[in-house]
């Protein structure tokens, strides 16, 4: 095969295999490859344009954000407020994390999990997201795979591929309620294998293993020497009985190779905080906390305080949003399945729901025939003004996810909309 120009002026083979020939600096990539394939947030992005829309005066009604609608609770607040008076919380602190914040977690980890551990077993991040990439970083080589369980959150594959990791995507449909089985694991699994992701409550499903599966997938990955990255952000959303146990406590073989990935944004209302946590075994738990004294050092004092307050608190105002997103998803639920071609599974955990679309894509709407969930979703934006993020964002087209974090008079004409659009379907 001949080379074009541009191969043989960059040093670039057709196949992608880059030569050691020397590039003039005007010849380099201006971002590097490994920045320059990660994928933007769908999810974001949604909420972005969402954002953008309602600025310039659209009554748009966004179900994009994973973001609890409600005010973080005032005791959380008045906590942050006398934090920054105080000096030592203007300083660099640990890197791993406040040590009373560590406490605090120890002891909610204890109560909420059942599950003992001990300070050196904690790292303090900035966010969830921050735990999931430093999970991943930490124990992953190039040409490892880890298996990931879809539909998924759209930051994990983009921390996997950081990580030089390849995802190996085990899909479960709305007919298995979006659950994988361990069957489905054990024909994915190859020698390369190295973790699994798993996340119940999901996002973007609300779905929910129960203590079985839990139990099930827990002991097959200790038969395999598989790690598992666990993450556990939605685990007081739990609706008509749901129960999340921790992996580790359930199947106790497993603590030496499971990490726990936590935070206080959903259960708390505190997602601009930038608050979570790691939780591993100490070789873990120590180089992360070497790799995050150079990427960022500490979390914001301010905010850790924030976080001891909301850990030691009671969980009074998280009950009373359950109950509130509990109201909410029934109601959205409902809504959805009332529309012809939607399918709507009810979500038991987290505040999503993940309709099956499938029977709607190829139908004419207003002169338009969708093909995938990201053309219906593009549609509905702009012919209702209504954002959900599309099934491609999380995995296989034929889905679309809508956030019922919102308020109730949101959900009702937004899907109202959504609901008059598509019943033009024909």
């Amino acid at each position: 095969m001949a080379m074009s120009k541009t191969e043989e002026s960059t040093g670039a083979s057709p196949c992608g295999v880059w030569h050691t020939e020397p590039m003039s600096s005007d010849q380099k990539p201006r971002i590097s490859r490994r920045i320059a394939a990660i994928a933007e947030s769908a999810t974001l992005a949604v909420d972005a344009k969402a954002k953008a829309l309602k600025a310039a005066g659209r009554p748009v009604i966004g179900f994009g954000a994973g973001e609890p609608d409600f005010p973080t609770p005032p005791y959380i607040v008045q906590a942050a407020i006398d934090a920054a008076s105080k000096v030592a919380n203007h300083r660099y602190t640990p890197a791993g994390g406040l040590p009373d914040l560590k406490e605090a977690i120890i002891a909610k980890t204890k109560r909420d999990s059942n599950y003992e551990i001990t300070a050196d077993q904690i790292l303090i991040t900035n966010g969830g997201k921050q735990a999931v990439y430093q999970s991943f970083a930490t124990i992953i080589d190039p040409g490892d795979e880890v298996l990931l369980p879809s539909p998924y959150w759209t930051t994990y594959p983009e921390c996997i591929a950081l990580a030089g990791g390849k995802s190996v995507e085990v899909f479960a449909d709305e007919t298995q309620n979006y659950l994988v089985t361990v069957e489905q694991l054990e024909a994915a699994r190859t020698p390369k294998t190295k973790a699994l992701l798993f996340c119940s409550p999901s996002n973007p499903t609300g779905s929910v293993y129960s203590p079985e599966q839990v139990k099930e997938i827990g002991e097959w990955a200790l038969k395999h020497g598989i790690w598992v990255i666990a993450d556990e952000i939605y685990e007081h959303l739990l609706y008509d009985g749901a129960e999340a146990p921790s992996l580790p406590v359930v199947v106790p073989g497993m603590a030496d190779k499971t990490i726990i990935v936590n935070g206080v944004a959903k259960t708390y209302a505190m997602t601009g905080w930038r608050v979570g946590w790691m939780i591993g075994p100490k070789d873990v738990i120590k180089a992360a906390t070497n790799l995050q004294s150079h990427l960022s050092s500490n979390v914001s004092n301010v905010s850790q305080r924030a976080a001891i307050a909301a850990l030691t608190g009671d969980l009074s105002a998280v009950h009373e949003m359950g109950v509130a997103f509990d109201r909410r998803r029934k109601l959205m639920v409902k809504m959805l399945n009332e529309i012809p071609g939607v399918s709507c599974p009810t979500p038991t955990g987290a505040f999503y729901v993940y309709p099956s679309v499938k029977g709607i894509l190829g139908k004419e709407i207003r002169g338009k025939r969708p093909q995938t969930s990201a053309e219906l979703a593009t549609l509905i934006l702009e012919e209702v003004e209504v954002a959900a993020v599309p099934g491609e964002a999380f995995g296989p087209s034929g889905y679309l996810r809508f956030s019922y974090a919102t308020s109730d008079e949101d959900i009702v004409e937004g899907i109202t909309r959504v609901a008059k659009l598509l019943g033009e379907a024909k």
